[in-house]
């Protein structure tokens, strides 16, 4: 098994505007993949959506893993997204994940909780943004 991190998966999408997000969610997300953000229940399709998104608003990101486990085909970590936007304005989120892998590494389900540390009220929602 690949030893995928969500660390990696995320600066490829925001960082790596020269990877086209098809071939990042093929690397690192199970054709079947599903994500539950704060409640919120998307599809890969959904979140292929969301991640474009992103790409509109994120002009950088820096990742920074505060806590990663892994058990067998289970992750979990606690991570802080600290984004610029192309406005210029900065967002902070900080994010608990518990995963589910396939047999070749790739995420098949992440849910996940994330908390505002910094930004706009408006900005509380980037997580599920589409």
């Amino acid at each position: 098994m690949t030893a995928i991190t969500i660390a990696t998966a995320l600066n490829e999408i925001l960082n790596r505007l020269d990877i086209p997000i098809d071939d990042i969610l093929d690397r690192h997300f199970s054709p079947d993949y599903r994500q539950r953000t704060n409640g919120q229940w998307d599809d890969r399709e959904a979140f292929s959506q969301h991640l474009h998104a992103l790409r509109k608003i994120v002009a950088l990101a820096d990742i920074e893993i505060l806590d990663e486990l892994r058990d067998g085909n289970r992750y979990a970590d606690r991570h802080r997204v600290h984004i610029t936007k192309h406005n210029g304005e900065k967002v902070v989120q900080e994010v608990y994940l518990f995963a589910q892998l396939d047999d070749a590494g790739r995420f098949t389900r992440i849910e996940e909780t994330t908390l505002m540390l910094e930004g706009a009220e408006s900005d509380r929602a980037i997580g599920c943004i589409k």
